[in-house]
């Protein structure tokens, strides 16, 4: 087969080539998926990089997220040959004709779900129901501020917010990404270029502030996030698309009683597959019914992955890109 793949650490033009690489071989509770379509994600600029926090052995391929038909399964697996199912490959490996999964970590897709609605559902929805209902257990009524908010995670935080009750603070860098946030359900908006976020966030709430803070953003921007909690509030790490990695005094914490949790979607897979099963159920439910829909900002040939790479690269875009064979 052929795949996007690196055998050394750097800026994915430098490193990233599209080679022929020895097929994958299903093993006990695995299946060989033939790819369809791919979608692309921050960590994949990291897998390049060797700043990830999950490293194959070089040579490796990129791409996180894929969905394709089952070609060939070892013993064990709960896939039958032919089927149309989605994956997860927490280290890489999606951006390749051929990629692995495993019992744990794909799902067999529902017809109503096509395969680019499917490429671009799973790692940002999952993870953010997870940190919404799982970790912040939001509750109706509350105010929910999500930070880069016209990113695949941040307009799947939104939809969800809204779907589970909760008012919707989406805050974003540019007045094109804010419309978006709009469209998306946002009841209110933040450029946090513009605007002082913690003021911003005071008058819309009345002085009472977000009960939970969605952050996939860190780096400096946390200083006032971290101001921006209410009592009893709840901050969800997400991850560090700032670039640099927050901190938080503990004296804050104990004077607001607040909680700083962290989520790792990919590590349920393996400890607790049966919850991320049923969230992934929910998923498609919520779909089928209208009530999330994942925005796509671009669909490419698999042969323009770099065009893709680029455009994460700049964070000009919004929501989710795809790569399709």
């Amino acid at each position: 087969m052929q795949a996007w793949q690196f055998s050394e650490y750097g800026r994915f033009e430098d490193v990233l080539e599209w080679v022929e690489r020895d097929d994958p071989i299903a093993g006990e509770g695995e299946a060989v998926i033939r790819t369809t379509a791919a979608s692309l994600n921050f960590p994949d600029l990291l897998m390049c990089q060797g700043k990830y926090q999950v490293k194959q052995p070089l040579p490796a391929v990129s791409g996180a997220e894929g969905v394709g038909i089952v070609e060939s399964i070892g013993a064990g697996s709960k896939f039958q040959v032919g089927q149309r199912v989605v994956g997860f490959c927490h280290g890489g490996g999606t951006l390749a004709d051929k990629f692995k999964v495993a019992n744990n970590n794909a799902w067999a897709l529902p017809d109503h779900v096509d395969d680019a609605t499917a490429a671009a559902l799973t790692v940002t929805y999952g993870t953010s129901y997870f940190a919404l209902m799982h970790r912040a257990q939001i509750q109706p009524g509350e105010t929910l501020l999500v930070l880069g908010g016209a990113g695949g995670v941040g307009l799947a935080a939104i939809q969800l917010g809204k779907v589970f009750g909760a008012t919707v603070i989406a805050a974003a860098g540019s007045p094109e990404k804010l419309e978006i946030c709009r469209q998306q359900g946002a009841d209110h908006v933040i450029n946090y270029r513009d605007e002082d976020l913690v003021e911003r966030v005071k008058d819309i709430t009345d002085g009472r502030f977000a009960d939970v803070i969605y952050d996939p953003v860190g780096g400096e921007i946390f200083e006032q996030t971290k101001r921006c909690i209410a009592w009893e509030g709840r901050i969800i790490i997400i991850g560090f698309a700032g670039g640099s990695i927050p901190k938080i005094e503990c004296n804050r914490m104990l004077l607001k009683n607040m909680s700083v949790v962290g989520l790792a979607w990919g590590q349920y897979l393996g400890r607790n597959p049966a919850l991320a099963e049923k969230c992934q159920a929910h998923l498609y439910d919520l779909l089928r019914a209208g009530a999330i829909k994942p925005v796509i900002f671009n669909t490419l040939p698999f042969d323009k992955v770099f065009d893709g790479m680029r455009m994460l690269e700049e964070r000009g875009m919004y929501g989710k890109i795809i790569v399709e064979r």
